[in-house]
């Protein structure tokens, strides 16, 4: 599995993809965060915060890691390469690991540079420094869960099919879905407990949590268990091909 990993890792960095995939993400980020007039501009809302990376970067991730993913199984399986993979040493869900983690890890890769911007803006500070150092690090930590998601629910898609650009729509579909979708679900429900169950199933609704830097468990385990319900799913789709 470890070879695996690193194969799909440096697969990232021998091609463009990696560099395109950092590259592009930091300069969304930094064009709406200092140049572009708005709300997000940091400049113009004169507080310290990097409430405009967190709310950016989840829509900027919501189309960039399906990117990464969608080719990962469904050119596997277009060219014959994945049942190769199963006269290896490794089982289905080793392979399916090994994907999602190197995708996993690009996402963090991404966002290690953006600790610039924390930098910027605490010194930006009145006093320099002055800032919420606990939810900024909450709001990285829910960021990279969700980049966590966004990965498994692409290496579930690819699965699906042997196209790539449908394993990218598909991603992208699920991903804002569970993303927002229960919101839109919610608000149609009314008010009630009801409102409340529903909302509580979208990824929105534990990434805010965790950006007021009160790290739940209960955030933690639905993160984890969203990202296992898909591997799971995307063991369960390879396995179907076998029947």
């Amino acid at each position: 599995m470890r070879t695996l990993l690193f194969k799909e890792v440096n697969g990232f960095f021998s091609t463009l993809t990696g560099y395109v995939v950092i590259v592009v993400f930091l300069l969304l980020n930094s064009l709406f965060m200092w140049i572009v007039p708005g709300q997000f501009n940091v400049l113009e809302n004169g507080y310290a915060t990097l409430d405009s990376l967190f709310a950016i970067a989840p829509w900027v991730f919501l189309f960039l890691v399906p990117a990464i993913t969608m080719r990962m199984i469904s050119e596997e399986k277009r060219t014959g390469t994945l049942d190769l993979l199963y006269t290896r040493p490794v089982t289905e869900l080793q392979i399916i690991l090994a994907k999602f983690l190197a995708a996993w890890l690009l996402v963090l890769i991404s966002l290690i540079p953006t600790l610039i911007y924390f930098w910027s803006v605490s010194k930006l500070g009145s006093p320099p420094g002055n800032m919420d150092s606990g939810g900024t690090w909450g709001s990285y930590l829910g960021l990279l869960f969700l980049g966590g998601i966004y990965a498994a629910i692409g290496i579930f898609a690819s699965s699906l099919t042997g196209n790539q650009i449908v394993a990218f729509i598909v991603a992208v579909f699920l991903s804002f879905l569970i993303y927002l979708g229960f919101d839109f679900l919610s608000g149609l429900a009314g008010s009630g407990h009801v409102v409340s169950l529903i909302s509580r199933l979208g990824i929105s609704y534990h990434y805010n949590s965790l950006s007021r830097g009160v790290i739940d468990s209960r955030d933690l385990c639905y993160f984890a268990g969203v990202m296992i319900l898909f591997i799971m799913g995307t063991r369960t789709v390879l396995q179907s091909s076998k029947w």
